[in-house]
């Protein structure tokens, strides 16, 4: 894949983006979503979030069965206080109502967990896009930094805390120039490969062309039932430049393990294919550290115990998502039994 000559950043991280995506295995389920952010009146326009999401089994003679599809449309005021005016979603939960008018930063997960806490106890796929709400705000603030030359100002944006990740490391691409500027760095990012598999139709739910200036956010999950049951799964958030051209911003693989009878964790790798910075690609050694832990309450263990400059915010979300692996798991056992 070729595209126009651009000037890179001299201290960009891990360029190396995912070309498609690994044949389905008989006997297992993938989980995709998506999550578009769009400014469709401007980058002083409301940020609308647009997720869907799949889950997919294929069975032991190859044939595929969707179990579960949801959907959400959230539209966030980001220039006055992060705050969400609107929230859809298929299917519908009336109590999410409660989260209209607070903010899509901090304490959105705890007020999310604490309006509808039978979608938390699903583990399902629209829980997992309005898990991803508070990142996905603050990742689209990169089609702001990118579309302006001056600092970008939102009054709901959190404030830069030195070495809370890599990449926020004192000293770092990111420190240096938002000292120096009163901006943070551009990333620039490699060309976006194709995810989607030509030979395979099902490997991906459907998602729409990006407009410039939008970003996307995707999520694979693919698990393999067994007392050992595998996982296998990849990340990527991409922004589209003005010429229509789609990069790669962030992007992560992991491969993990979990022993079922235990509901525990028994090896997580984690591989960057993508960072924005020099600084970044150190911390996917962080993801070893699941070893042993219990998938029980693995989205709050992981966001209050994984932080520092070994660490990388967005790897987390990856790792938060493991959570969902029990719920996959019985999806596929609902379907038949599982080889040992």
């Amino acid at each position: 894949m070729t595209g126009p000559q651009r000037e890179l950043h001299p201290r960009h991280g891990t360029h190396e983006p995912t070309v498609g995506s690994p044949a389905r295995s008989p006997g297992s389920i993938r989980r995709t979503t998506s999550i578009d952010m769009l400014r469709l009146d401007g980058l002083d326009g409301p940020l609308v979030l647009a997720g869907r999401g799949r889950d997919l089994l294929t069975a032991a003679d190859g044939t595929a069965r969707l179990v579960a599809k949801a959907s959400c449309r959230a539209v966030v005021d980001y220039t006055g206080g992060w705050a969400l005016r609107e929230l859809m979603t298929e299917p519908a939960r009336p109590q999410l109502a409660a989260l209209i008018g607070g903010r899509t930063s901090s304490g959105f997960r705890s007020r999310l967990d604490e309006s509808d806490p039978s979608l938390t106890a699903q583990h399902n796929l629209l829980h997992l896009l309005l898990d991803e709400l508070p990142v996905v705000t603050l990742v689209s603030g990169h089609a702001v930094n990118a579309g302006r030359t001056g600092p970008v100002a939102s009054r709901g944006r959190p404030v830069f805390r030195e070495n809370q990740c890599a990449g926020f490391a004192t000293g770092g691409t990111i420190m240096v120039e938002l000292r120096r500027d009163g901006k943070t760095p551009v990333v620039t990012g490699p060309e976006a490969p194709r995810l989607s598999v030509v030979t395979d139709p099902l490997a991906w739910h459907g998602t729409d062309p990006l407009p410039p200036g939008a970003m996307r956010r995707v999520r694979r999950t693919d698990v393999c039932p067994g007392l050992r049951a595998t996982v296998d799964g990849l990340f990527r958030d991409s922004y589209v430049l003005p010429d229509g051209t789609e990069t790669v911003i962030h992007e992560y693989t992991l491969s993990a393990v979990v022993d079922t009878r235990a509901g525990s964790v028994v090896s997580c790798e984690a591989a960057p294919r993508v960072l924005p910075w020099t600084e970044c690609p150190a911390a996917a050694a962080s993801a070893t550290r699941l070893a042993g832990q219990p998938l029980a309450d693995l989205r709050r263990r992981v966001r209050e115990t994984f932080g520092g400059t070994d660490t990388c915010t967005h790897l987390n979300d990856m790792l938060r998502g493991l959570a969902d692996v029990p719920a996959l798991l019985s999806t596929l056992a609902e379907d038949g039994p599982a080889d040992s």
